[in-house]
């Protein structure tokens, strides 16, 4: 079934929707789930609550493509899970590092910016990320979208964790000098 008719579903208020999504992306949202918070019940337990927002979402949005947009609601929940769980623990985690090394090369999203500046960011990032070589690009969507450990990261290339981590300084260096140059405030 194509995006547009799993859409038309959720608009039509049908529970098929939701079978349909599961079907095509469920376990794409557990992998992003199970990555960032590395426990089975809690991936299950966030999948579940995608399809919910997702529910009281469409309508009104019509989101193209779904993946996409799903997959951000996914990752959303599994960050506000994950503080959560470190709230209670009163402990730091590899997904907050993640997010402070970005945060050097990102400009705050909070300070006030509109959504069609926060859009204009997205796309030139995108745009950055498309022109890297790919290994570069894989390491940098694995670290920052997925929040793999170095150790990970190292382990699913075959290379050492140094390398990892000279990748990705490198490549938050260029899209820091990128966004500059792009005229965002950082």
């Amino acid at each position: 079934m194509t995006d547009e008719k799993i859409v038309e579903l959720y608009w039509e208020r049908s529970e098929e929707a939701i079978k349909e999504t599961d079907k095509l992306y469920g376990r794409y949202f557990h992998y992003i789930a199970k990555e960032i918070l590395h426990d089975e019940e809690d991936a299950k337990e966030i999948v579940n609550d995608t399809y919910l927002k997702a529910w009281n979402s469409i309508p009104p949005e019509k989101p193209h493509p779904l993946k996409a947009f799903l997959g951000r609601i996914t990752r959303q929940l599994s960050l506000n899970r994950l503080e959560q769980i470190n709230a209670q623990k009163r402990g730091g985690g590899q997904h907050f590092l993640a997010l402070d090394e970005l945060a050097e090369c990102i400009p705050d999203s909070s300070a006030g910016e509109d959504l069609a500046s926060n859009i204009d960011l997205t796309d030139t990032i995108n745009r950055f990320l498309k022109g890297l070589p790919v290994e570069q690009r894989q390491v940098f969507i694995n670290r920052y979208w997925y929040m793999s450990s170095i150790s990970d990261i190292a382990t699913s290339f075959g290379v050492s964790e140094s390398k990892v981590t000279s990748i990705l300084f490198r490549v938050r260096k260029k899209l820091k000098d990128h966004l500059t140059k792009e005229g965002f405030e950082l």
